[in-house]
């Protein structure tokens, strides 16, 4: 019951009423006529004080015409979905659970896969999940620095429209490191016909899981990020310093690669880290040192949803980064912070099974099913072209180097490290392809999308990818990959199988909108010229 008609059934007048609660009249005419949502504990205090007649999800009640949501073509739940009426108690729910909570950051991932949006107070709550809040769509097409790029057409030259947003189902959640008064959703973008906006990253990973489902498969991914811990301060030559440990106070300077006694050194803030991804419902498990000082891997489990791993993922990165800076540390992603030291990249695990729950790629051979050998195939072809997103910038293509456990060609092996396209071992039954040249900068929306894309082709063309790896690939193999910023661009241009996936439109805003970086990043003298060039030419 709305609280408006418990008030007159049972002959309260808002002043009345408003005592009983005890808040101000002013207050509680506000509840009534909704301009005002009620924070938890007075939500609480109203529920006990109609005996449960009013109920929290009452003040969530809006007209049909009101509750229109982007209709999204797919009944995935990760995705909001046309509704009228009620909608759902999450919100209502969430702040009797959390009744502390004053602002909440609302959220949608860039074409850099860098969060942006807007920080509401809870009080429009109320609104973001029924009318939903409103962001200029070149939201999504802003550079790595937050500017509009011209050459997209895109901001001041379209004038800049501003389309809804509505929160994904499933992620308002806490913002521990921030305190109790803070929380987060994600958000969704719909165009002025309540149709997926076409720049939003989520939308074009569902159109590419949909392909695959097309096919009656279905994808179960994971995806791994690695990062560096790093002290606040650099050095004193003003680079980065990787972070002491919160148990002995030492700074880490060699490499110790799964090394037990190095994760007890950082428990307290890497046990911080998964305490703080699951109360977001993050799902993680294992914790890692990798082959760097500094180095972390905190793994994420597997999952048939390819947008959720995508947003977990982007979450992971917002949780690390933010425990890291609670504990006085901070986190990064680059691609190669330390010359000296290994890089950093994003490892995309996945496999396909149908209808009855079987991993396709097994057939019981040793070898893998044709499907299999088709995804590998496909992946290969493809890995060229999208270059530009697995290696977003230039410090990315500092990572692709013989010595960096980086694919510099497009192979594939058993359980060997050295190729791109790897076959973890373990049982057929579990057998999946690890996907490898990624860097931990990439957009991992995009990097999803581009793989689901390229095992799709693979399989509808039945491409064989030639015989596995065995040993070095880096010797082996003669590189073939761009490894340069500006081969990638042209190699991009010139892709011929993905944008007809990503869309013609999307595949030419993220080319223009890197090839202003570049230019914009080429455009820099760096200190190491000065340092050589100066006075010696």
């Amino acid at each position: 019951m709305r609280l408006g008609d418990f008030l007159s059934t049972a002959g309260f007048s808002v002043r009345d009423f408003a005592k009983a609660v005890n808040v101000t009249e002013a207050a509680m005419s506000r509840y009534v006529s909704g301009k005002r949502l009620p924070r938890a504990e007075i939500m609480q205090r109203i529920v006990e004080a109609t005996e449960g007649e009013v109920e929290p999800n009452d003040f969530f009640e809006c007209d049909s015409a009101v509750l229109e949501r982007p209709v999204n073509g797919s009944a995935a739940v990760s995705e909001p979905t046309k509704s009228g009426g009620r909608i759902n108690d999450e919100a209502a729910s969430f702040l009797l659970q959390h009744p502390d909570v004053r602002w909440v950051d609302a959220m949608i991932p860039d074409i850099c896969g860098i969060p942006r949006g807007k920080r509401l107070d809870v009080s429009a709550l109320n609104k973001l999940f029924t009318t939903g809040i409103v962001l200029p769509g070149s939201t999504y097409a802003l550079d790595m620095l937050g500017n509009n790029i011209d050459s997209t057409g895109m901001g001041p030259n379209d004038g800049d429209p501003d389309f809804p947003c509505h929160p994904v189902p499933g992620t308002l959640a806490p913002v521990p490191w921030l305190g109790p008064q803070q929380a987060q959703v994600l958000m969704i973008m719909s165009d002025d016909k309540g149709h997926p906006w076409w720049l939003d990253p989520r939308h074009i990973v569902r159109g590419m899981a949909d392909k695959i489902e097309q096919l009656g498969y279905r994808a179960t991914v994971a995806i791994e990020l690695e990062f560096y811990l790093l002290e606040q301060e650099p050095g004193a030559d003003g680079r980065p310093r990787p972070a002491r440990s919160p148990v002995t106070g030492k700074m880490p300077s060699d490499t110790q690669v799964y090394l037990m006694d190095e994760l007890d050194a950082y428990a307290p803030l890497l046990n911080d880290m998964v305490a703080v991804c699951r109360e977001q419902s993050i799902p993680t498990d294992v914790a890692t040192i990798e082959y760097a000082p500094g180095q972390f891997e905190i793994n994420l489990h597997h999952t048939d949803d390819p947008v959720a791993a995508c947003d977990h993922a982007m979450l992971q990165k917002r949780a690390i980064k933010g425990v890291a800076a609670k504990h006085g540390l901070a986190a990064t992603f680059m691609a190669r912070p330390f010359r000296e030291y290994s890089t950093s990249g994003t490892h995309i695990h996945l496999s396909l099974v149908d209808d009855q729950g079987r991993n396709v790629f097994d057939d019981g051979s040793a070898r893998g099913s044709k499907i299999f050998r088709h995804a590998i195939g496909g992946l290969a072809s493809t890995m060229a072209e999208a270059m530009p997103i697995w290696a977003p910038n230039a410090n990315s293509f500092r990572r692709i180097t013989p010595t960096g456990w980086v694919p510099l060609a497009p192979t594939w092996g058993y359980n060997n490290r050295t190729v791109s396209l790897r076959v973890p071992g373990g049982p057929n039954t579990a057998r999946r392809i690890e996907h490898r040249p990624a860097g931990a900068d990439a957009n991992p929306y995009l990097v999803m999308a581009a793989v689901l894309a390229g095992v799709h082709h693979g399989i509808t063309n039945n491409l064989d990818p030639g015989d596995p790896i065995e040993g070095n690939a880096a010797v082996k193999v003669n590189p073939s990959l761009p490894a340069i910023w500006v081969d990638a661009l042209r190699a991009f241009d010139a892709a011929v199988v993905l944008p007809d996936y990503f869309g013609a439109e999307y595949w030419d805003v993220y080319s223009k909108l890197k090839w202003a970086e570049f230019h914009e990043f080429n455009d820099h003298v760096s200190n190491l010229e000065y340092d050589r060039l100066l006075t010696l030419i």
